[in-house]
């Protein structure tokens, strides 16, 4: 009976799904109407301080099959089967043995990296310490250099690699260092990240499996401009110079080096395609050390070749496939090899429309696809040990959800291991028997389960209490629209006050972002909203936040709409929303503002210019004021270089629509933004000089691309006021 409620519930139209989610929120929240509630302070909404329920954190590799979790700094080992409970360790008996062996006591215990032997790793001080929790004694350490960054300790334990300003250092056990890279002409760095990130770049540094190779990036920013951000601490102020490539200029110029750790040779990939212009991505090792793989994309971002090389000599031994599009690819993931045959790999591509997985052999050969659907996979954590089984994380059923799966890799059965409404992670057991999934759901602040997958058993082993049920919270209402193009479901929420008279008219905020790879809106705790939408809300303001086309996990044509023209499609969507705003008996369509940062930020300012008689006042944070002020690999992705799309660049800058403002605009920048430079938002002030305009100004010193830490709670209280004043 319980199986079948399930079914029904999640074989509900968007509208009644909505609906049904709507009323379990306002359920869970409502047991606040029935006690005392207490206000929400802006500190509390903007720190987001207890909005949301604990997350514990769990981890597979105790004694006999075994998992772990941490309480009051003891690791605890949990039986899976009969949930009985045992100590393995607490702080205080491993900082005796720590002590005894030289090493600084950890002042607070979290839960260990598990190695191959079954050994705990843990990190105390500038020492990583391998521990053998049964015979309770250091087995290994090994110190991290003083001053190292970018830190990565090989696999094998005994050998790391680290960058020490512009060169590559590798250290072992001993302590003892000596370079990789020895460049000291300004403009070359090695071991760092490159190409600003993008790309699902967040490293430079790639050991291979056995430690006998390290693999690096090395970038020639020599032509690319530098860019000044001040150090307002000095006295006087100093110019401190950043690499900066912007659209349709000079970039980086990208080698992948390869050192061989015995004789300290270093070889670098021969690669002919699209001459210095090109970018290297999903950078992977092959488990026998012996060949490297490397996506190599052209600087149009549409045509990638996988290739491997050569791990001794660095040559290319073949292109295994290539993909192309006429607007972009996006490569974003290395290649994950199936533990039993090394010969086969799983390639991730939205090529078909979604982001599916691709079985193929190291020839290059498609052996099938995998996954396919109108749904996105979004996490591949790879295959059970025995090479059977696959799991992943995606979209279906609903791209406001995140649900687990198992997929058997011979007959294509895909199994769903999180049933429950939710956005769920899960962390399966290595034997593959049980999952730990841990979730949350508009009407579950935090519930984690233990079950033994293909079976009906189930243990709760976490569900968090309510922590918001004292509070005067916001009510609030999911709906589904359609976009701009009248054929596609758009999803969003509002946030009422807490006591809302329908009889009467509210002023609204629409809360903005609008571009890839960010979606607001999910089938989560408190829905994606944040504190300060519910601070507001006390305050007797609705918010708004749509997901327009262009934003994340609705596939490759949601997203590519946007292209050569950012700010088009989503402002058309985003109006479909004030459309659907005004058609609410409750909201003043007389009082409108919206809010956004980055390209939120961008879309901010854009509404603002483009629908002067709609949005009364807006606040934008760190705004791309013209995609020519922007960087080379995100901003030419999306836009190409101005120089082949002029067009398409002066109908998304704000710069020639300034003359349009009539409301009350705040723009708010870091000075040290080296996402987002400075420039964006000061070119925007002169041009309102320039056109007689009116605009409010706020400089946050000290700060990069957004406001964090304490400060974050006087930027929105600049915002709040900003709302209060003027809206």
């Amino acid at each position: 009976m319980k199986e079948a409620k399930k079914r029904n519930i999640r074989n509900l139209s968007p509208d009644k799904m909505n609906k049904f989610l709507t009323l379990s929120l306002l359920i869970t929240l409502g047991i606040a109407l029935q006690l005392p509630a207490q206000q929400i302070s802006i500190e509390q909404a903007v720190m987001q301080a207890g909005l949301f329920a604990p997350k514990p954190s769990y981890l597979w590799g105790g004694p006999d099959g075994a998992y772990l979790q941490l309480k009051n700094n003891t690791i605890i080992s949990v039986q899976a089967k009969t949930g009985r409970e045992s100590t393995l360790l607490t702080r205080d008996e491993l900082n005796v043995i720590l002590q005894t062996s030289g090493i600084e006591a950890i002042q607070a215990l979290s839960l260990p990296e598990i190695l191959q032997d079954g050994a705990f790793r843990f990190k105390s001080g500038s020492i990583i310490v391998d521990f053998d929790w049964n015979q309770k004694k250091v087995i290994g350490k090994f110190s991290v250099p003083v001053g190292s960054e970018n830190f990565i300790l090989a696999p094998t334990g005994k050998i790391a690699a680290y960058t020490a300003g512009q060169n590559i250092m590798i250290s072992d056990n001993s302590g003892k260092s000596k370079p990789v890279t020895v460049d000291q002409e300004k403009g070359f760095v090695n071991g760092q990240s490159v190409s600003r990130n993008e790309f699902g770049i967040n490293s430079g540094l790639f050991w291979s499996p056995g430690a006998s190779r390290l693999a690096f990036y090395r970038k020639d920013e020599r032509k690319v401009p530098e860019y000044p951000l001040v150090n307002i601490t000095a006295t006087p102020a100093s110019p401190e110079m950043i690499r900066y490539p912007m659209a349709g200029g000079p970039s980086e110029v990208i080698q992948v080096g390869i050192f061989n750790v015995t004789d300290g040779s270093t070889v670098f990939l021969e690669e002919d395609a699209f001459g210095n212009d090109r970018y290297f991505t999903s950078i992977s090792w092959d488990p026998s050390e012996n060949y490297l793989y490397a996506g190599v994309l052209n600087r149009e971002q549409n045509h990638l070749f996988l290739n491997q090389y050569d791990a001794k000599t660095g040559h290319k031994i073949r292109t295994l496939f290539e993909e192309s599009s006429e607007k972009y690819v996006e490569p974003l993931n290395g290649l994950t090899f199936n533990p039993i045959d090394p010969t086969q790999f799983i390639w991730q591509s939205q090529r078909g429309g979604f982001n599916h997985l691709y079985l193929y052999r190291t020839d290059g050969t498609l052996i099938k696809q995998l996954t396919q659907g109108e749904w996105v996979v979004t996490d591949f954590p790879g295959w059970d040990k025995n090479g059977k089984y696959i799991y992943f994380r995606s979209t279906d059923p609903s791209p406001l959800e995140r649900h687990v799966y198992r997929m058997d890799l011979n007959t294509g059965v895909r199994v769903p291991l999180t049933p429950d409404p939710g956005t769920h992670e899960g962390l399966v057991s290595p034997d593959g028997r049980y999952i730990i999934d841990s979730y949350s759901s508009y009407s579950v602040p935090r519930r984690v389960l233990l079950k033994e997958i293909g079976t009906r058993e189930v243990r709760n082993i976490f569900d968090a209490p309510n922590p918001v049920a004292n509070l005067s919270m916001g009510q609030y209402k999911s709906f589904t629209i359609k976009a701009a193009d009248k054929k596609t479901d758009l999803f969003g929420y509002l946030v009422l006050p807490p006591a809302m008279d329908s009889t009467k008219k509210y002023p609204v905020i629409v809360y903005v972002y609008g571009g890839p790879h960010v979606q607001l809106v999910m089938n989560t705790w408190l829905g994606g909203a944040s504190g300060w939408q519910h601070y507001m809300a006390q305050q007797g303001f609705i918010s708004m936040t749509l997901d327009n086309r262009g934003s994340d996990a609705r596939g490759r044509d949601f997203e590519q709409i946007i292209h050569r023209n950012l700010g088009k499609a989503e402002m058309a969507d985003q109006m479909e929303g004030i459309n659907y705003l005004c058609s609410l008996p409750y909201v003043d369509s007389n009082r409108i503002g919206v809010h956004g940062w980055s390209y939120g930020g961008f879309m901010t300012t854009s509404l603002m210019l483009n629908y002067p008689d709609i949005f009364k006042v807006g606040v934008a944070g760190g705004p791309v004021i013209d995609w020519k002020y922007y960087e080379v690999m995100y901003g030419e992705r999306y836009m190409d270089m101005p120089s082949e799309n002029p067009d398409g660049y002066d109908l998304s800058s704000t710069l020639p629509r300034v003359k349009n403002l009539r409301g009350r605009l705040m723009l708010i920048h870091g000075d040290i933004d080296n996402t987002v430079v400075w420039q964006n938002s000061l070119m925007f002030v002169r041009k309102c000089i320039d056109e007689g305009k009116l605009v409010d100004y706020m400089v946050y010193p000290q700060h990069p691309h957004n406001v964090r830490g304490k400060d974050r709670v006087h930027l929105m209280r600049t915002v709040t006021r900003y709302f209060q004043d003027h809206l």
